[in-house]
């Protein structure tokens, strides 16, 4: 399922997504959390983000998995093995930091709603989700450059000649 969508690996096209819509979520969500007046009209899309990135995130780990064990049924080994799973090690904390960084995010959306059915909670709940939101966008946006770094430099090399 994960392995080649007409005719190319997904994991070449997804981890595209990855990289847009995580940073993504992570720029909405500081949005959010700095300009208070304009978060009625950015909580949909920052909610919609919450569940994409994730999921797109959890696809690129999938579909990296399908070709790992491609390129390890085709001979792989040695040097270029360590360095793909090097990068496997990356993409799955960027996964795990990107989950997170979404149920934060939710979290937070809930704490500031306003709305009736929200819970009502302490007036510091959404000081401390903003502080963990911004240190796992923080850490997810790192993720999303060691992770693609060190994958570009296994297809490109370290010039790009």
């Amino acid at each position: 399922m994960f392995e080649k969508v007409l005719g190319l690996p997904v994991h070449v096209l997804v981890v595209h997504a990855v990289v847009v819509f995580v940073p993504l979520l992570v720029l909405l969500a500081l949005a959010y959390i700095v300009l208070p007046r304009f978060r009625s009209r950015l909580d949909w899309a920052v909610a919609i983000l919450a569940v994409v990135a994730p999921v797109t995130a959890w696809v690129g780990v999938q579909s990296g998995e399908a070709l790992q064990a491609r390129q390890i049924a085709r001979g792989f080994s040695g040097e270029i093995l360590d360095k793909i799973n090097e990068h496997a090690e990356y993409g799955q904390m960027l996964f795990l930091l990107t989950l997170g960084l979404a149920l934060a995010v939710i979290l937070l959306l809930v704490a500031t709603s306003g709305h009736a059915r929200a819970p009502k909670l302490p007036r510091w709940t959404s000081a401390v989700l903003s502080v963990v939101v911004v240190a796992l966008g923080v850490a997810a946006l790192a993720y999303v450059w060691l992770t693609g770094h060190s994958g570009s430099e296994m297809v490109w090399g370290t010039t790009f000649e």
